[in-house]
């Protein structure tokens, strides 16, 4: 984003001329998150967590880097690789913590984040961009984490690679054969361990990538705002250094007492017992289940139970849990309203709203048991999510009357006065 009152770099030191002549590594800095890169002056805290999502990805990497030397990536041993982290290496209990606790506070704040986007319309020209790379970002986490909750090689790792590998086998003609494929043999074994150690590994510096290009994009049109309207004058904006640095300060603090209260008070309240177990082939558990952040997708899967003609429920039931995701893609498509922000769409936040409670429904039916009452709310809970994108979204943007927007973002802040919305001082 580029505007005629950004401030400048302008380095004095002949040191700082001669790096910045060589290698402008200062000014990027300083354009993207100086002084030079102004920002709208109405973000609120939600706007904190894409700087609280790169904070954990940077948590993971450093905890999993360390974590790497000391596992072993063998079915015999892995699981007594993980115990002797715990107990014999320095620390090994506190990175294993932090790295286990770090992938759920991680997706708790990029699903924070995702709703912001939801309900400011991020996802709404001139930020498509910007959106489908979020969505890319977000399927590689969810990849990474699956791997990863893998390779501890308890119950719940080796059964949940099983029956999630498990999917592939429904595609038609090449699944047994893909199956067998990612797997490196018919079952979970040493060979899974070690392809799925090597992706968890290397899947984090993919997703660096993404996210550099992620904030790239970002930068071209700029941020969004909780108004919607776009930027219209210098008065609208503040440089992003040091408002929203101390902005984003206060809330990464914040962040780390509820994170350090997770790692150091509660360390395996979101752990299932079962992975506390060494990994049996002959012992199924009675309840399988993901982590915690895969569970709405997980109903979606399991809402499947009867064949439909001469498509198997399970097919069904894997075409609807990726579908829920690669729906996104098209949601700056599907929202053909003008207006970006749900402040000023009354019937779209309504159905938000309705959307958001029944991921969390989905959610619960999730983690419960593969019976009833849960197998039928998931059925309708699953409907109604796919209803919401494919016919109520599309309704809705087109017959909704959006109520008046500001004419703009100071307007939003100050009030309606004429000098306060000119920036001109009283």
């Amino acid at each position: 984003m580029s505007f005629p009152w950004a401030n400048e770099y302008t380095p004095t030191h002949p040191f700082m001329q001669w790096l910045d002549a060589k290698l402008p590594l200062p000014r990027f800095v300083y354009n993207a998150v100086g002084a030079g890169y102004p920002v709208p002056r109405n973000l609120n805290y939600f706007w904190n967590f894409g700087v609280l999502a790169g904070f954990c990805l940077v948590i993971q990497i450093v905890t999993g880097v360390i974590l790497a030397m000391h596992y072993a990536a063998n079915s015999d041993i892995a699981f007594a690789s993980v115990e002797h982290i715990m107990r014999d290496v320095n620390w090994g209990w506190m990175m294993r913590y932090a790295h286990a606790n770090g992938a759920s506070a991680f997706f708790v704040v990029v699903y924070i984040h995702i709703f912001r986007g939801f309900f400011y319309g991020s996802y709404k020209a001139p930020r498509e961009m910007i959106w489908l790379l979020g969505v890319v970002i977000f399927l590689l986490m969810m990849a990474t984490a699956f791997m990863g909750y893998v390779l501890p090689w308890g119950q719940m790792s080796f059964w949940g690679a099983q029956v999630i590998t498990g999917l592939f086998s429904a595609i038609p003609i090449v699944g047994n054969a893909l199956h067998t494929w990612l797997l490196g043999g018919f079952a979970p074994d040493n060979a899974a361990l070690n392809r799925f150690f090597s992706l968890h590994f290397l899947l984090p510096f993919v997703i660096v990538g993404l996210v550099i290009l992620h904030i790239w994009a970002l930068h071209i049109p700029g941020s969004s705002n909780p108004t919607g309207v776009e930027v219209k004058s210098e008065s609208d904006t503040v440089p992003f250094h040091p408002y929203y640095t101390a902005k984003d300060g206060f809330g990464l603090g914040v962040f780390l007492v509820l994170y350090c209260a997770l790692v150091f008070f509660f360390p395996n309240y979101l752990g299932h017992p079962d992975n506390y177990i060494p990994a049996n082939p002959m012992q199924t558990p009675a309840h399988i289940v993901p982590e915690w952040y895969f569970w709405p997708f997980y109903a979606i899967l399991r809402a499947f139970t009867q064949n439909f003609l001469f498509i198997p429920a399970k097919l069904m039931g894997v075409l609807a849990m990726f579908s829920a995701i690669l729906m996104w893609f098209f949601l700056p498509w599907l929202d053909r309203s003008p207006v970006r922000s749900a402040r000023y769409r009354p019937m779209y936040k309504w159905f938000l709203w309705v959307l958001v409670v029944d991921v969390v429904v989905l959610g619960y039916c999730g983690g419960s048991p593969a019976e009833e009452p849960f197998v039928m709310i998931s059925q309708i809970a699953a409907i109604y999510y796919f209803l919401h994108f494919l016919v109520i979204l599309p309704i809705v943007s087109s017959l909704e009357r959006p109520e008046p927007l500001p004419f703009s973002i100071t307007e939003s802040v100050l009030g309606r006065d004429e000098q306060a919305a000119l920036g001109v001082p009283a």
